[in-house]
C-alpha cells in the first residue's frame, strides 16, 4: 500500500507536508531505482515560487546517487512526458496542477507515462529508509540546463500543420506552465488569439484565473466578443473551453465532439471513449446516439489510461479537462486538446457553442467538503448506512469519494429530478460535516 504517493504523485503544502528533505530523498530514490535503465533524469516545473527549491533538492539527491540530471525549467507536464519518451529518460514534474501556490507536488514519469503503482511503492520504500545511499565520488552524476522543450514545440507544430481557423479566441494560461509555450504554438500555426494571465510571479498560479476560475475569462470573452476562450490549469495537462456566451464547456463535452469527429475521420479506435464515474449521463447518451460506446472507470486519469490501453481506445479523460488522445500524446495534454478541438470546430464548421448544444445534460451537483480525516468519514457507520440507502435508487446517481490530492470528500449527485439531486447532495455534505466535527 502506498504511503506517500496519491493518485497524482506526492502532493502537499510547501514546507509542511512537502519538504526539501522529502524532495531530496525522492531524487536519490529515483536515481537508485532507475540507474542502469535510464541514464538521465529530466526535471521540470510549473511557475510556483517553491519550484526552484524543489528542483535543487531533487537534483542534489539524484546526482548524489549517480544519475545525470537535465533541468528543463518551466514547461507543461505533457511536454515533460513527451520528452521522457523522446530521450528514453525518467522525469520528475514539480507541480500541484490546479491547486493554489501554497501547494506543490512531485510526479514521476518515464517513457511518456506516469510510472505504475508498484514502482511508486519501490520509490517509497527507498525514501522511507533511515538514510539515503550515495555513489562514490568518481561516479556522481552531472547537471545541466537545457531547453529541450523545443522538441515538443516542433512536434505540436508538425502534428497540426495546416490547421485552419477563422475564429478569434482568448487564452487563459492561469499564470502557469502553459504560458511558456502556448502563445508561441498558436502564433506559429497562424491562429488568431490573445493571451491572458501570463505574468507569473510565483504566487499567482491558478489565482482567480485558469481552469479553476473560468468566470474570469468568461467575462473577457463576452466583453470583447471572442468566439470562445481556452483555459489551462497550472501544469497545462488540462484544458477547458468557454463559449462565446461565457458558458463553460467541460471535459465531457470536449471529448464528445472530438470523438464524433475522430469517428468520421476513421481515427477513433474501437469506436470507444473512456471516462470516469463522474461523467454526465447526457454525455453517454450523445455518444451512443453516434454509435460510440462509453467505458467508465474510477476517478483518476491513471485509471482512465489503464482502461484505454486495455481496450485500445485512443480518447479518454475526465470532466476536469484532463483528456488523453493516445494517437497524439501519452498523457493528458491541454495544448493538444485545445488544438484538436479548434480543428473539430473547423471540421464541422460550427462554433463550440453550436457543437455542444447538441449534447444533453442531466442536472448534476458537485460538492467538495473540507475534512480533517478522510478515512474516518468514509468508514463511519452513518456514512456507510446512508450510502446503502441510495444503492438501489434508480432516480439518482450518487458518488461519495475521498479526494486523492486534497483533504476533502467529494460528493456527486445526478438525475433527472433537479430538486432531488440538490437535496441528496446537501444531505451528504451535512452528514460529512457532522462526522468531521465530532
Amino acid at each position: 500500500m502506498k504511503r506517500l504517493f496519491g493518485t497524482d504523485g506526492i502532493r502537499g503544502i510547501v514546507n509542511d507536508e512537502l519538504t526539501v528533505d522529502l524532495a531530496m530523498k525522492l531524487g536519490n530514490s529515483v536515481a537508485r531505482l532507475y540507474n542502469g535503465k535510464y541514464k538521465t533524469l529530466l526535471i521540470a516545473m510549473d511557475t510556483r515560487s517553491s519550484g526552484q527549491m524543489f528542483e535543487a533538492a531533487i537534483t542534489t539527491g539524484a546526482i548524489s546517487a549517480g544519475m545525470n540530471v537535465i533541468q528543463c525549467g518551466v514547461i507543461p507536464t505533457p511536454c515533460l512526458a513527451f520528452l521522457t519518451k523522446q530521450k528514453n529518460a525518467v522525469g520528475v514534474m514539480i507541480s500541484a496542477s490546479h491547486n493554489p501556490s501554497i501547494y506543490n507536488g512531485l510526479k514521476v514519469m518515464a517513457q511518456g507515462y506516469k510510472i505504475p503503482d508498484e514502482e511508486e511503492v519501490e520509490i517509497e520504500n527507498l525514501m522511507l529508509k533511515d538514510h539515503m545511499e550515495y555513489s562514490p565520488y568518481g561516479e556522481i552524476g552531472t547537471v545541466e540546463k537545457d531547453s529541450v522543450k523545443e522538441l515538443y514545440f516542433d512536434y505540436a507544430i508538425s502534428t497540426f500543420k495546416g490547421i485552419k481557423s477563422s475564429f478569434r479566441f482568448a487564452v487563459d494560461t492561469g499564470n502557469g506552465a502553459a504560458g511558456a509555450i502556448a502563445g508561441r504554438i498558436f502564433s506559429e500555426l497562424g491562429l488568431d488569439c490573445d493571451i491572458y494571465f501570463n505574468s507569473p510571479d510565483g504566487f499567482n498560479i491558478n489565482d482567480r484565473c485558469g481552469s479553476t476560475a473560468p468566470e474570469t475569462i468568461s467575462k473577457i470573452v463576452k466583453e470583447k466578443g471572442y468566439d470562445f476562450g481556452v483555459l489551462f490549469d497550472g501544469d497545462a495537462d488540462r484544458c477547458l473551453f468557454v463559449d462565446r456566451n461565457g458558458i463553460l464547456v467541460d471535459g465531457d463535452k470536449l471529448m464528445a465532439v472530438n470523438a464524433v469527429k475522430m469517428k468520421q475521420q476513421k481515427r477513433l479506435t474501437g469506436e470507444t471513449v473512456v471516462s470516469t464515474v463522474m461523467s454526465n449521463l447526457g454525455f453517454e447518451e450523445y455518444l451512443h446516439g453516434h454509435g460510440v460506446k462509453l467505458y467508465r472507470t474510477q476517478v483518476g486519469d491513471k485509471y482512465v489510461l489503464e482502461k484505454m490501453l486495455e481496450i485500445s481506445s485512443n480518447i479518454g479523460g475526465e470532466q476536469s479537462g484532463h483528456i488523453i488522445m493516445l494517437d497524439r500524446s501519452t498523457t493528458g495534454d491541454g495544448l493538444i486538446t485545445a488544438l484538436e478541438t479548434i480543428d473539430t470546430m473547423n471540421f464541422f464548421s460550427k462554433t463550440i457553442d453550436r457543437l455542444v448544444g447538441e449534447i444533453p445534460e442531466y442536472p448534476q451537483v458537485l460538492k467538495n467538503v473540507a475534512v480533517k480525516d478522510k478515512k474516518k468519514i468514509m468508514t463511519d457507520e452513518r456514512m456507510t448506512s446512508a450510502l446503502k440507502k441510495y444503492e438501489t435508487n434508480k432516480e439518482i446517481r450518487l458518488l461519495v469519494r475521498p479526494s486523492g490530492t486534497e483533504h476533502k470528500i467529494r460528493v456527486m449527485t445526478e438525475g433527472k429530478n433537479e430538486k432531488l439531486v440538490n437535496e441528496v447532495a446537501q444531505e451528504f455534505a451535512e452528514l460529512i460535516d457532522i462526522i468531521d466535527k465530532e
